[in-house]
């Protein structure tokens, strides 16, 4: 994908195109230092759609308490669901990397393509500003705001409270491997609690403590 036709799907005209040109180039593809790569944008754009996003809950969910719209918060500006949102619109397809790099699989990369996307609004609002920015956001997460109607609650969390329900120790995390390069990293977390020990991995250490608690809480309903 071109950077023209992710700025038709995306719906916005750039004023400056070299801001979209910065947003979609991986530190990887330059060399001086990062400062010319899409970090400093990816900065901007993560502190953009927080705001953006709570904005957005406090008028979706006026009588819901400032915890409940805490949760939602936190998963909707994770970097699976900013990856998610990038894998839709094919940043990874339009994104600037060396050609030794694409063929790593750089491009499909979670945490790179959640890189991308808050690169990308965060070119968005200085392009446009906070509407530009508000447009693209309302548009790419209104399918994740509607699809559950009760705050979630992460696996980390319900572990901790079933635990602390039956008056047990808090769990402990352990790092068994973190491998894999920069761009694709894996890390293999075990999670003890009650005698009983449950692994997972992730591309950092947030998910697999999440999918290590999961998988701890469906051995207990099991």
């Amino acid at each position: 994908m071109t950077e023209a036709a992710l700025a038709a799907r995306i719906g916005h005209a750039f004023r400056d195109p070299a801001l979209l040109e910065r947003a979609l180039t991986h530190r990887s593809a330059t060399g001086r230092g990062g400062l010319a790569s899409n970090e400093r944008l990816e900065f901007l754009g993560d502190r953009v759609l927080g705001l953006l996003i709570a904005e957005w809950l406090t008028e979706r969910f006026p009588k819901e308490r400032e915890g409940a719209l805490g949760r939602r918060l936190s998963v909707l500006v994770s970097a699976p669901v900013l990856a998610e949102v990038g894998e839709a619109i094919g940043i990874g397809q339009a994104l600037r990397v060396p050609k030794a790099a694409g063929k790593t699989g750089l491009r499909e990369g979670q945490n790179v393509l959640a890189d991308a996307t808050e690169a990308l609004i965060g070119a968005l609002y200085l392009d446009g500003g906070l509407e530009a920015a508000r447009r693209f956001v309302r548009a790419e997460w209104a399918a994740r705001i509607a699809a559950d109607p009760t705050p979630p609650v992460n696996a980390k969390s319900r572990l901790q409270e079933y635990l602390l329900g039956r008056g047990q120790p808090l769990p402990e995390y352990r790092v068994l491997s973190a491998e894999g390069p920069d761009h694709r990293p894996l890390f293999t977390i075990e999670v003890v609690a009650e005698g009983r020990a449950a692994r997972a991995s992730g591309e950092s250490k947030q998910a697999a403590q999440q999918a290590a608690a999961e998988a701890w809480l469906a051995e207990v309903e099991r």
